[in-house]
């Protein structure tokens, strides 16, 4: 029930950005980044404020933090449990079309080697415009930074979108729902 009332809220907004994609005439705004979870906007305003800390091997904490650590530490911060690994990570929620792209998404990615098809990289979806998404992950070449999936390190090594907000939101009312039997 709350996927199908999830499900229509993205349908309305989507057809209201779009209704506002054609009214405007300047193609450099951006989609609304209105999400109608309230969640995602704190959940970016959470890993934005560990903005440049610093990359480390396997840390998932604020003493260093590599890129799945990083993203299941903002996502635990909200009550949403993600596995560590970017590859276990891949394996959760739905995918999504580039098109269809909304900030809070998870956005992944082959490791180093660009041949592999193994996912060896995550991040969170931060802005979405007409030609770019933006992201926030943590970089083994300079910790928690932001960057652009149309950089050609990214786009060469873009494997998915996934939509995990919604699904992994209601976790926590199923605890607290059978906690009151």
């Amino acid at each position: 029930m709350l996927k199908k009332i999830f499900l229509t809220c993205i349908l309305i907004t989507s057809g209201i950005a779009s209704k506002a994609q054609h009214i405007r005439k300047d193609s450099t705004e951006t989609r609304s980044s209105y999400h109608p979870l309230s969640i995602v906007n704190n959940l970016l305003g959470f890993a934005h404020d560990h903005l440049h800390f610093r990359y480390r091997s396997g840390g998932s904490s604020t003493s260093g933090f590599d890129c799945s650590g990083f993203v299941r530490y903002c996502f635990r911060n909200f009550g949403m449990m993600l596995p560590h690994g970017s590859a276990a990570q891949s394996l959760i929620g739905d995918e999504i079309a580039k098109a269809e792209a909304l900030p809070g998404d998870l956005i992944f990615f082959k490791g180093h080697n660009s041949g592999s098809s193994r996912i060896g990289h995550v991040g969170i979806i931060t802005e979405v415009g007409d030609t770019y998404i933006k992201f926030i992950h943590s970089a083994w070449n300079g910790g928690v930074r932001y960057d652009y999936l149309e950089s050609d390190y990214y786009r060469r090594r873009f494997i998915s979108i996934k939509r995990v907000v919604g699904l992994l939101d209601m976790v926590p009312q199923r605890k607290a729902n059978s906690s009151k039997k």
